[in-house]
């Protein structure tokens, strides 16, 4: 205190002087040379970095045979289906297009209704945004419609971008009331859009990218919750109990004989169909019961062994088995299905025992204190699990979670390799084998290529993962 003026702030000690603004040089001078070996290894770095961007520029711009793949980009993206029915495809991806604005519409409306309001955003920031965000899938279509050499694939790219912002527009009329009729109305467009594709084509004439994804996007959403019933499964116990043990059971034997189903693609008029069905509903009505009364350890133990069996086994033996060996383990008169639904089931089986052990560290990550909690709340295990503990659990392991599934992306190629499917990478094959270019050594251009498109849907996911993370607060408290 001034013993003047009695003003407190007098004897404060004075703040250091704060360092000027520094600009491009400083921050060059201070991060790429500050030393003379910093300086030895940024010139060393640039030259290097310089060299390989020159050969790549030159070999991309100039020197590049890239007519391959321009005769080609109808093989390398669906392969052989009748190209006078492709119409399909394009009324296909309008209608995911408009789905996905109205359902991310919807979102948004029902967070503005619940107050959950962000920063508003100018036309111009929003279109920032949405390119900071999705600058690699925009840079991969804008490679796809310069190759294509005609004006029809821009249409078809301004009808998919306009569909997607009038399903936006129209989502935000939507009120809270509409949200399970989205979602029901997705799973009818899903089977109409499936339907409305193979009526021109069967699974065999799907090829290139669209093959690929197909599998990727049948794989995963198969998985996701295989892989938690089985993660809960193998948590079998006290912490699962009651009616959400006796699901867990329930679903478990009732997928035994549906897989068989799908695997064999057996005649509904058979009896062996009626007995199966049979058997799941009388299975899984037992098991509703049973877990009620038991800990479960005939559901961990299976749980167990599925899950050590499948992460044991190498994909490339599991699909070789489906492809060669499956009709020795099926009675006589079962009809084997097509190699594409063989390899969906195998990446699903695969995958999801790796999801269950994913999600299973999600689980014990968590503390008892939040089931213990839901038990104190009065909440049964169904509610406890479905509203506590998994929403916690996965938001934990987003980053496994994606990493898994970029993985099964990736994995996609095996089904090439193994079951002869025409997926992406096969292609290139195809496409070096043709007569105009047998023989010139243009697997330079055409594999590169195959690894853009690969990059550009990977990138996309780990790039919206992270996004994802950090709206969460993943790893933060």
């Amino acid at each position: 205190m001034d013993p003047v003026t009695g003003d407190l702030t007098a004897l404060a000690p004075a703040e250091p002087p704060r360092p000027a603004t520094s600009g491009a040089g400083d921050w060059v001078r201070r991060n790429l040379f500050r030393s003379v070996g910093d300086g030895i290894v940024t010139v060393v770095a640039a030259v290097v970095i310089g060299y390989v961007l020159f050969r790549l520029g030159r070999y991309v711009f100039v020197t590049g045979r890239w007519e391959i793949v321009r005769r080609n980009l109808g093989l390398f993206m669906y392969g052989r289906y009748p190209r006078d029915e492709l119409w399909r495809i394009v009324v296909a991806l309008c209608a995911i297009s408009a789905y996905g604005g109205v359902f991310a519409g919807h979102l948004d409306r029902r967070r503005a209704d619940a107050g959950i309001t962000g920063p508003r955003l100018t036309p111009a920031a929003r279109a920032r945004d949405l390119l900071s965000r999705f600058w690699p899938l925009l840079l991969g279509v804008l490679v796809l419609l310069l190759l294509a050499g005609t004006a029809t694939p821009w249409f078809v790219a301004l009808a998919v971008v306009g569909a997607g912002v009038a399903g936006r527009l129209g989502g935000g009329l939507l009120g809270k009331r509409w949200l399970l009729p989205l979602l029901g109305v997705g799973v009818a467009s899903l089977v109409a859009v499936m339907a409305l594709l193979l009526d021109a084509a069967g699974w065999d004439r799907w090829g290139g990218l669209m093959i690929t994804i197909l599998l990727a996007v049948a794989g995963i959403v198969l998985c996701f919750p295989l892989g938690v019933l089985l993660a809960l499964g193998r948590r079998a116990g006290r912490e699962v109990n009651s009616i959400g043990g006796g699901i867990v059971v329930a679903a478990v034997v009732a997928a035994i004989p549906i897989v068989l189903l799908v695997l064999t693609g057996t005649d509904p008029s058979r009896p062996l169909t009626w007995i199966l069905l049979g058997l799941a509903v009388a299975g899984g009505t037992g098991g509703f019961f049973v877990g009620k009364r038991s800990s479960l350890p005939l559901v961990r133990v299976l749980s167990v062994v599925y899950i050590e069996f499948f992460r044991g086994v190498p994909l490339y033996v599991l699909l070789f088995l489906s492809y060669l060996g499956l009709g020795f383990f099926l009675p006589r008169g079962f009809d084997t299905p097509g190699i594409v639904v063989r390899a969906v089931v195998v990446f699903t089986l695969f995958t999801a025992a790796y999801l269950a052990e994913i999600v299973r560290g999600g689980l014990q990550s968590l503390p008892r204190g939040q089931t213990e909690a839901a038990q104190a709340l009065g909440l049964g295990p169904i509610r406890t699990n479905a509203l506590i503990v998994l929403p916690q659990a996965l938001r934990n392991v987003i980053p496994s979670i994606v990493g898994q599934f970029i993985s099964l992306f990736k994995d996609t190629t095996l089904a090439g390799a193994v079951m002869g499917i025409l997926e992406l990478l096969r292609t290139s094959d195809v496409a070096n084998a043709q007569a105009d270019f047998a023989g010139a050594g243009l697997f330079a251009e055409t594999i590169p290529f195959v690894m853009f498109v690969f990059w550009v849907g990977c990138i996309t996911m780990s790039r919206e993962s992270q996004r994802l993370e950090r709206k969460l607060g993943v790893g933060t408290r």
